[in-house]
């Protein structure tokens, strides 16, 4: 069986071959696919965020599918429609492109509520509903989403029920000077990607989820991670003269203690650990928070954002000793 570092370096490898830098980005994607999570990826556009999901399926080796959201899209452009057959006469299921095993939401911050919400029970239950009759989703399935900053022109803010629902809310940020000059020397005159080929597959990734369900949660980290994300919800309901307060409208949901317990294994396997720690907890605890608590407008107003908060929640908490 594959250590978590061998099979993380293959899958980089692979990837890397087509999108520089973003390694940090691609480790939490690959943690999400251990701890079966959807992910969020926010960035300003050409950030490679649509390649490196792409990048990503093939890699993997698993059916992929891509959904331009735009502001005329339909749910059953999502999830598929009822369709007349004039020979027999009846309807039959007509499966839209969310049956994949890695489905990529691009720019799914662009198309009305609506839509953003056809997703849910596909991402909740992986089950979706046509025309009455319930159908399965493929196993493994996985959404993940790209959206542009709110600020940007021509997009809706995303409603908090279906945020609660990814794992991660994931920053892409510029690359560096060094990086952004290798993609030129290797790509500024060549316009065709390299082909990538599949050196992992969902039946791998299903097995190794075993390896990460072994990993060893101690009671004492348990309680560090209920702790961290009930403080959330104590400084949305604390003293209304207080800063915090006043800052933050709602905190974390219990969905957020599922994730973090979740990803904290499967970061910890993917580091080669077999028991999670304090540390990696703290590590991951801004990707999986920071898009479950509600900034008030005065927050907004003084550029007070999500991260910092969580930042003084990591730092106001006790650590359990080793």
């Amino acid at each position: 069986m594959l250590t978590g570092p061998a099979w993380s370096q293959k899958l980089r490898d692979e990837i890397g071959k087509a999108v520089i830098g973003q390694d940090a980005i691609v480790e939490r994607l690959l943690v999400a696919l251990l701890a079966n999570g959807h992910v969020l990826l926010e960035g300003m556009p050409g950030l490679a965020k649509t390649l490196l999901v792409k990048s990503l399926g093939t890699a993997l080796g698993v059916q992929f599918e891509r959904i331009q959201f735009t502001p005329d899209l339909l749910p059953s452009d999502v999830v598929g429609t009822m369709v007349f057959q004039p020979k027999t006469g009846e309807f039959t299921p007509h499966r839209g492109p969310i049956f994949a095993n890695l489905l990529l939401a691009d720019e799914i911050n662009r198309a009305p509520a609506k839509v953003q919400s056809a997703l849910l029970e596909g991402m909740q239950e992986r089950q979706v509903t046509i025309g009455g009759q319930t159908h399965r989703l493929p196993h493994p399935f996985f959404v993940m989403a790209t959206q542009n900053p709110i600020e940007q022109e021509g997009t809706y803010q995303l409603p908090e029920a279906q945020t609660d629902r990814f794992l991660f809310k994931l920053l892409v940020d510029y690359p560096s000077a060094d990086e952004e000059a290798t993609m030129m020397q290797r790509w500024g005159m060549v316009t065709k990607q390299p082909e990538l080929v599949a050196v992992s597959s969902g039946e791998e990734l299903l097995a190794l989820r075993v390896e990460v369900d072994r990993v060893h949660v101690s009671p004492a980290v348990q309680g560090y991670i209920l702790s961290l994300v009930r403080n959330t919800r104590a400084l949305a309901e604390g003293d209304p003269s207080s800063k915090a307060k006043r800052y933050l409208s709602f905190g974390a949901s219990p969905r957020a203690s599922l994730a973090l317990y979740a990803a904290g294994r499967a970061l910890a396997w993917l580091r080669g650990s077999d028991y999670l720690s304090p540390a990696l907890v703290q590590e991951i605890a801004p990707e999986v928070l920071r898009h479950r608590v509600g900034l008030t407008y005065e927050a907004e107003a003084e550029e007070v954002t999500t991260d910092r908060i969580i930042a003084d929640v990591i730092a106001k908490t006790p650590v359990p000793p080793k």
